[in-house]
């Protein structure tokens, strides 16, 4: 973990509902020296796995997802809430908090084969990133690296995903 980008994470109280501290990571993209700080660390972490495609969740896992794919000579594949990507899609439902929600892939964003690296900012309870690892296997890609920014520890999303190798660069062990 890296506590020294902690300081470039804003805690906001109360957002998106009461109760929650969201951890916003815009302060991190506002910044160059801690947007550059954060993108080194996620490529050393992957660099050597030989990537085809870096798979980024809607919608801060592009930011970083992106710069990752044209760093690891890879494609960058987009997973989207329903209804945002134009081609045929395949579809993973999960479970919230509150509700469910559910993702989208292009059913021919993955080939048979391909190394994924799966990138989001931030894994809570895991869900997403289940969802997503779901439709790349769907697909016959295998998810190499899962990796985040921020890690809420307490919400053991790392069940969720533990045949996955993991990196998150921040760890918040407890709500506050």
């Amino acid at each position: 973990m890296n506590d020294d980008l902690k300081k470039y994470i804003r805690n906001v109280k109360d957002f998106p509902k009461p109760g929650i501290m969201f951890r916003d990571i815009t302060t991190i993209l506002k910044d160059p020296v801690a947007m550059q700080l954060t993108f080194e660390k996620l490529f050393e972490a992957a660099k050597e796995l030989k990537i085809d495609k870096v798979v980024g969740i809607e919608s801060r896992g592009f930011i970083f997802g992106a710069l990752l794919a044209q760093k690891l000579n890879a494609g960058f594949v987009p997973v989207r809430k329903p209804g945002k990507l134009p081609g045929e899609t395949l579809t993973e439902t999960y479970e919230l908090e509150y509700g469910k929600d559910s993702i989208q892939i292009h059913t021919d964003a993955i080939s048979p084969g391909d190394k994924v690296l799966l990138h989001d900012d931030l894994l809570g309870t895991g869900g997403t990133a289940r969802a997503a690892i779901n439709l790349i296997n769907k697909l016959g890609g295998k998810v190499v690296q899962a990796s985040f920014i921020v890690e809420l520890s307490f919400l053991n999303g790392r069940e969720k995903i533990k045949e996955t190798p993991i990196v998150c660069l921040v760890d918040y062990p407890t709500e506050d």
